[in-house]
């Protein structure tokens, strides 16, 4: 054979392997594809970089929100179980020690304990505000062997030690540093009407009281808890072999219910209270309720970005597919099989969610660490640690190469289907009809912009999805930014409309309604209104619920009943005014009949007309005027708790005058309560949207960056063009990048729309029975999403138009993809 004869060609062999001819050529260490894989990872560095940083944050936001709740969830359950914390709980007004034996003999009851507990005004030295101690009895000769307490530092108080009525303290943890205390300092507590000194010689925590503050807000500064010698708290309050309050621990598998039921009947003779379980106790269903908020967030939150993500993949993968048609049939007729080739494509999109879930790692750690501070300031537990749990991590990677695969091999089924011959051939041109835009002939517009409407026109579902995507990071603005607009909106309506007295009072047992006119005549005091609550439970068919009434003045000013419209509504004349809620989980309707059963003092069954229902974001309540409320109990005129209208300036007078008054438990300042809540609340929700609204920049610019990129590339040989006919630089990335700017302008609205849906979804899956969020979502919110997702599409375009400037027309106009 001559020298000029072409030798023929080597045959591909069915198996995948290379021709005998390539074989014997040295081989390097990475193969052919994966050679490629690299070059077209150094072309897109750019668009691989703003998809890992979208998986790294859907990745994050999973891995620190899920990561904080099960550290959190870790500390409570050995907290828990180290300190023995109860199932059931009652409180009495005093039963004999001896009442408790049978309870023991109980089935399903493991251990009971009885101890002296009694709540006190307290006061700091230094301090006004207004703080309510609880006192707990302990002796040291029989420990607790439920709800223990654990000591931090100090010593446990010891019987008789100080003279004067001095008493020895362990106070609770959080009070202790929220007023900066120290061994050997002094607090006063007014105990049975007689003030009497404290000495702290302890600090300890206790699993009653992980959270600590008054009417379910973070207080730590109005609310503390003391530990006396029992011997010593039960003299001065009358409590001797007596107890005030009973913990029962369960076997596994006994019904709380109907020990609760036996207990409230054990105890009812002596002025027992009903009994509760761990659901209802205050501590317990704080916490349970900050974790179901934060499993919810951890689920939804970050699947929107993982999906965003899946999308972003399918389009770069798409594209690639699209202008490596021909590679791609090159590769079958080679011989490799479509299992090869879809896996090079896997292989190209790997480096992008891999490194996005190492930085999601890296930034899911950090956050949940950053989230634990926080709950440091609501939650107390002797050890609270940060665990990431290695399980958890590896679900996270699952649902990174999930988004992988998912998102790739949708992208290039089609294409890697194709017999090489069929691969081989260009695609078929699209069929396109007139735009909409042209069968408009009184439409008259710029040619650019019916340019830009034509191509949107021409391919809908890529504008789309890009349209639903950027939609997203506004949604996700707006849910970050809606918390805060919730808690102004809770503010605004609980301390400026339903409470408009300036202190509350409220006392232990009901008491004449007259007392008003006893804390009328204290000095800065202008207007007094009474008002009474009594805890019952609701019965209508086979529902029961449990729930207070809230008896009311007919034409109350001071603590006004208000609708989610902001609107009062008058109290019940003839029957019951009750939250929706509860009607609703009652089965109730108007007009009809609900039955009450009163859990404390004189217990007895009633029946009441439901007679209408409110809208109202706090607990399952019930409200009627208190005339008629004392008069469904056969009680007089009884009240037992009062607001007070004082005069500018005169409140913490007020409060130093009610110290006085034997008959009062406790009392807050409005001013006080909202300042305490804010410093935490404020803050807290500050960062939170502060992280989401970065969150939902990093969505907004890997969306439009990526789509911009991929117009780019698809219309080089369209925009070169142009510029040979003589449009400027200008004019052209008007017709890229105004197809970007159209596409926010639709996403705005719609992301508008998406975040008001979100957030009722989120609402909705938060909302428990003591507490609901309302859902406001003020203009600045909307205004700050737009900003937000606006100006990450300027930076973004600023980025296309750099390259858009920097356009080869030569290279472009040699070979049109």
């Amino acid at each position: 054979m001559s020298q000029d004869t072409p030798s023929p060609p080597a045959t591909p062999d069915p198996a995948g392997e290379l021709p005998p001819t390539l074989a014997k050529r040295p081989r390097s260490r990475l193969g052919a594809l994966d050679r490629k894989v690299l070059r077209e990872l150094r072309l897109l560095w750019s668009q691989a970089l703003t998809i890992a940083l979208v998986v790294a944050s859907g990745i994050g936001g999973f891995l620190a929100t899920l990561s904080a709740v099960d550290s959190l969830a870790r500390a409570r359950d050995g907290f828990y179980a180290s300190g023995a914390f109860a199932d059931v709980f009652a409180s009495v007004r005093r039963a004999p020690n001896s009442v408790l034996d049978p309870v023991r003999s109980w089935p399903g009851v493991v251990d009971v304990q009885g101890t002296v507990e009694a709540n006190a005004r307290v006061s700091v030295a230094g301090s006004t505000d207004p703080i309510v101690g609880r006192l707990i009895g302990w002796d040291a000769r029989t420990p607790q062997r439920l709800n223990r307490v654990q000591l931090r530092a100090g010593r446990w108080p010891e019987p008789g030690r100080l003279a004067g009525g001095e008493l020895e303290a362990v106070a609770s943890e959080g009070f202790v540093l929220a007023h900066h205390l120290k061994m050997g300092d002094r607090v006063s507590a007014l105990v049975n009407g007689k003030r009497r000194p404290l000495r702290l010689v302890g600090v300890a925590l206790s699993p009653e009281y992980i959270f600590g503050g008054m009417l379910g807000a973070p207080d730590l500064r109005s609310f503390g808890v003391f530990w006396l010698d029992r011997a010593e708290l039960a003299a001065a309050t009358d409590m001797t072999g007596a107890f005030t309050q009973v913990a029962i621990k369960l076997a596994p598998g006994a019904s709380p219910a109907t020990v609760q039921d036996a207990l409230t009947r054990q105890l009812a003779p002596y002025g027992g209270q009903a009994a509760y379980g761990r659901d209802e106790q205050a501590s317990h269903a704080m916490l349970a309720n900050e974790i179901t908020e934060q499993q919810v967030m951890g689920s939804v939150l970050p699947a929107i970005f993982l999906a965003v993500a899946g999308f972003l993949l399918h389009m770069v993968t798409a594209r690639l597919v699209v202008t490596q048609r021909e590679q791609v049939a090159t590769l079958k007729a080679l011989g490799y099989p479509n299992r090869a080739i879809a896996l090079h494509y896997l292989k190209l999109v790997a480096p992008m969610v891999l490194g996005g879930y190492a930085l999601g790692l890296l930034l899911g750690r950090a956050l949940g660490r950053g989230m634990m501070g926080l709950y440091a300031d609501l939650f107390r537990f002797p050890r609270f640690d940060y665990h990431l749990d290695p399980q958890l991590a590896l679900i996270a990677l699952g649902l990174a190469l999930l988004t992988a695969v998912a998102g790739t091999l949708v992208a290039i089924q089609a294409t890697v289907r194709l017999s090489p011959a069929q691969a081989m051939r260009p695609p078929a041109p699209g069929y396109y009809r007139r735009a909409l835009i042209e069968r408009l002939r009184w439409l008259r517009l710029a040619p650019s912009l019916r340019m830009i409407l034509r191509n949107l026109e021409r391919r809908p579902l890529r504008a789309g999805i890009t349209v639903v995507g950027i939609a997203s990071a506004v949604a996700i603005v707006i849910m970050g930014n809606f918390f805060r607009d919730a808690i102004e909106a809770i503010v605004d309506t609980q301390f400026n409309l339903v409470l408009r007295g300036d202190v509350m009072v409220w006392t232990t047992d009901p008491v004449s309604a007259a007392t008003g006119r006893e804390l009328a005549r204290l000095p800065g005091v202008t207007q007094v209104e009474p008002a009474r609550r009594v805890a019952v439970r609701f019965v209508h068919g086979a529902q029961s619920e449990k729930g207070s009434i809230m008896g009311r003045e007919p034409q109350a000013v001071l603590q006004r009943l208000i609708d989610a419209d902001l609107r009062q509504v008058p109290v019940g004349s003839h029957g019951l005014v009750m939250t929706d809620r509860l009607a609703h989980k009652l089965g109730l309707l108007p007009g009809e009949r609900v039955q009450i059963e009163v859990r404390e003092g004189r217990r007895g069954v009633h029946e009441v007309v439901l007679e209408r229902t409110v809208s109202d974001m706090f607990g399952l309540n019930a409200y009627m005027e208190r005339s008629d409320l004392n008069r469904l109990l056969g009680e007089g005129d009884l009240a037992n708790n009062f607001a007070l209208a004082a005069e500018r300036g005169q409140v913490d007078r007020v409060l130093e005058a009610t110290q006085g008054l034997p008959r009062v438990a406790g009392a807050f300042s409005k001013a006080n309560m909202l300042r305490n809540m804010q410093e935490v609340s404020a803050r807290n929700v500050l960062i939170m949207s502060t992280i989401l609204t970065l969150f939902a920049t990093v969505i907004a610019v890997g969306v439009v960056y990526n789509n911009a990129r991929i117009a780019l590339a698809e219309r080089t040989w369209e925009l070169a063009s142009l510029r040979v006919l003589g449009f400027t630089r200008a004019e052209v990335s008007a017709l890229l990048l105004g197809e970007l700017a159209l596409s926010i302008a639709l996403a705005l609205p719609l992301g508008f729309f998406l975040g008001w849906g979100l957030t009722h979804l989120i609402v909705g899956l938060v909302a428990s029975d003591q507490f609901q969020f309302p859902v406001v979502i003020q203009a600045r919110t909307y205004a700050w999403a737009a900003v937000a997702v606006v100006t990450a599409g300027i930076a973004s375009a600023a980025v296309v138009r750099r390259r858009i400037d920097q356009l080869d027309m030569v290279s472009a106009l040699k070979t049109r993809e």
